[in-house]
């Protein structure tokens, strides 16, 4: 396996896409707990399927010295994916977090010794059966240092997802943009885990009022937060993304649906903290916590 290898670590849905659509544009693994020499498959957003075969291998079999790791592992399993991956690959290796919330990014930017950039992306996915993954909705990726560090490495790294349809843009002012899609997960993920439905099913009652109602909270956090608005305002923000989605069983709905623990703290968790730093009331957000699945 090549020095120029991109290595994906975590089999789950966001991994097995970024695996099926670089397949071909540049050398790729993936590591899980197991190796495998099946294919995934890859159903597209316009219902065709397609056999992408890949190399998965366990982490003591990746090389020292890919080019990248594409950390796409749950939040809650990334600091112990990491140590395990600081054991075999050289830690200069520059790595791309790919996780959903506020939670891990600082910390392992801090920790890490190589480059550390963030990814927040809207393309929808899930995983079918063991190899199967359902790209269910399109999407648009940024990608970034959290304090706008090595342009050159989110430039090329951007260019290569376009490329593989992946629409992807660098971004120099990462922190902003994942607290952007912390507002998004939290009017998604938490309700659709509840209520076990898909994302375009909050266009309807009695979902839709309960969306807005836990947006106007995040809304005025952001605004406490200092975080600016999207250009299309907080609330096109959200619904284009469900209309964009529609079909996609959200991750924390994939681990509900699993019986695996919920990325629950990742994703409220920052929020409930920013409401009691700042004394904002979050009745909504807070109950909404306290009733979706740990």
């Amino acid at each position: 396996m090549s020095n120029g290898t991109w290595l994906i670590l975590g089999p789950g849905a966001l991994g097995r896409l970024l695996a099926t659509q670089l397949a071909g544009h540049v050398p790729l693994a993936v590591l899980g707990r197991q190796p495998s020499e099946q294919p995934f498959l890859l159903s597209t957003p316009q219902g065709e399927s397609r056999i992408r075969y890949v190399p998965r291998i366990a982490i003591d079999q990746a090389p020292e010295r890919p080019l990248m790791v594409h950390v796409t592992t749950k939040t809650y399993a990334t600091d112990a994916a990491l140590e395990q991956l600081a054991q075999r690959v050289a830690q200069d290796t520059p790595i791309v977090l790919w996780q959903n919330g506020f939670q891990v990014q600082e910390t392992i930017t801090r920790r890490w010794p190589g480059p550390v950039l963030c990814a927040t992306t809207s393309e929808g996915a899930y995983t079918e059966g063991a190899d199967g993954v359902v790209h269910a909705g399109h999407g648009h990726t940024y990608i970034g240092h959290l304090e706008g560090r090595y342009p050159t490495l989110a430039e090329c790294i951007a260019a290569t997802l376009t490329v593989a349809d992946l629409p992807a843009s660098p971004c120099i002012d990462m922190r902003r943009r994942l607290w952007h899609k912390l507002a998004v997960n939290a009017a998604i993920n938490p309700l659709v885990a509840r209520y076990r439905i898909r994302n375009g099913q909050l266009r309807d009652c009695p979902f839709r009022p309960m969306v807005d109602i836990i947006l106007d909270e995040v809304v005025a956090l952001m605004a406490a937060e200092g975080i600016e608005a999207p250009e299309a305002g907080w609330s096109r923000q959200v619904w284009n993304v469900i209309e964009g989605t529609a079909n996609n069983r959200a991750s924390m709905l994939q681990d509900v649906l699993a019986n695996r623990p919920t990325e629950r703290d990742a994703i409220l968790g920052p929020l409930l903290d920013a409401a009691q730093r700042h004394g904002i009331p979050t009745p909504n957000l807070t109950e909404l916590y306290q009733n979706t699945p740990q």
